[in-house]
């Protein structure tokens, strides 16, 4: 169609990710081993297999049409691949297989920097990302004053951006983006780097961008953003397209958790050959169950396979129905931590901590900066719940907040 801006035909991104071994030296053993390794592909010109690598598609067989004038939201767990997929429509990265086809330019703002020079000034990377852009000089020079203002960098203009904050470089590098009039704006989450004022304004001028008739595509978390600024989504889960449709239903399809049912413990079935959960259990007022009054603590316990390893954390995140992370903690940073070798741990939701609602928890299990053992995601949904009868001696009767001030508790 004559209205198609964007044509992505069985798209793929396959990366090689290596796998570091533990040992921190090399013995005799493992030299000759490679010796040997390096020879025979010598002599053969094959290589061995490798067991410290396999492949990862970060994207695999993904299609899809956008119109101009079209604002698509796309949507996924980390490591969906959206980020992935801007990236290859910005021409920052190659697919591995399959085709895209754009008409028109795109301003795309995918990281903190991305596109500036930072020896630079702010005002010579105005100009130096128009010129990327394809925009004459007199061209950028009719928006400059334009830019400025919306960034808010009228001080630091001809200040190196490396002095930059992360604020400031968003900032500025979204004003260039959104107002060097690009037929197609690529924005990822780096948006959140701003404050809320500033995340407003960016969506007020992404609103205003679409509808000139050009296209915005925008990757975020924020389904309450995605959904007011946007008329389409997408969905992708492990690198493939779920759901392509109007933005009311790909988030509808993204946050369906109707085939969860409400559980209050996890009980592990494989045999555990590394440090793992064996059972994770949440109670109220010593009675296993999942549904809590609002006005009374929730015990979460958790029981591991050390496999006597020292200093394993285990995490725990909490999101309510919409998907939103409401709070994440870890017993590595409680006044309890103690090396991490007790095989059992115990996490406290402190009454009033949650609003009423459905809640989910993913865990995880790990040594920090060395290695992920186990991470589960939705492993426990409960509701908590509020009566007029509970007395709400913190809040108020009508507080309605997601989550209350108070943290979580470890021991």
């Amino acid at each position: 169609m004559s209205d198609t801006v964007i044509k992505v035909e069985n798209l793929g991104k396959k990366y090689i990710i290596g796998h570091q071994k533990q040992e921190r030296y090399t013995t005799l053993r493992d030299s000759i081993a490679n010796s040997s390794k390096d020879l025979m592909k010598s002599l053969t010109g094959k290589a061995t297999a490798d067991p410290t690598s396999e492949e990862f598609w970060a994207l695999n067989d993904v299609s899809f049409e956008i119109n101009q004038g079209d604002r698509v939201g796309i949507i996924g767990r980390n490591g969906a691949g959206k980020s992935t997929l801007l990236k290859i429509l910005s021409r920052i990265t190659e697919p591995t297989n399959g085709s895209i086809r754009i008409k028109g330019r795109v301003a795309s703002l995918l990281e903190v920097g991305t596109g500036f020079h930072p020896e630079l000034t702010g005002r010579e990377n105005v100009f130096l990302n128009g010129a990327i852009l394809g925009m004459g000089k007199s061209e950028i020079q009719r928006k400059f004053d334009e830019i400025v203002a919306f960034a808010e960098v009228e001080k630091f203009l001809d200040t190196p951006v490396k002095r930059y904050s992360s604020g400031m470089y968003v900032r500025l590098a979204f004003a260039v983006a959104a107002h060097l009039e690009p037929e197609v704006l690529v924005v990822d989450e780096v948006l959140a780097v701003g404050d809320a004022e500033f995340q407003k304004k960016c969506l007020g001028k992404m609103e205003d961008v679409g509808k000139e008739g050009r296209t915005v595509l925008f990757v975020s978390h924020n389904l309450s953003a995605i959904k007011t600024l946007c008329d389409r989504g997408i969905f992708l889960k492990q690198g493939q397209l779920i759901a392509d449709n109007s933005i009311d239903r790909v988030i509808d399809a993204y946050t369906d958790k109707s085939n969860l049912t409400f559980n209050s413990e996890y009980i592990s079935i494989k045999e555990p050959t590394k440090p793992c959960f064996l059972s994770i259990k949440i109670f109220q007022t010593n009675t296993l169950d999942s549904t809590f009054r609002i006005d009374k603590p929730v015990q979460i316990i958790f029981e591991l396979e050390t496999y006597g390893k020292k200093n394993l954390a285990v995490g725990l995140i909490i999101k309510n129905s919409q998907d939103l992370i409401v709070h994440h903690c870890s017993d590595e940073f409680s006044d309890v931590y103690d090396g991490g070798s007790a095989s059992t741990r115990e996490c406290i939701i402190p009454a009033y901590a949650l609003s009423s609602g459905e809640y989910y928890i993913d865990v995880f299990l790990g040594q920090r900066n060395i290695e992920l053992f186990e991470h589960i995601v939705d492993v426990l949904k409960f509701e908590v719940e509020f009566s007029g009868s509970m007395t709400v001696q913190t809040k108020g009767s009508d507080w309605k907040g997601v989550c209350g001030p108070g943290l979580l508790l470890w021991s």
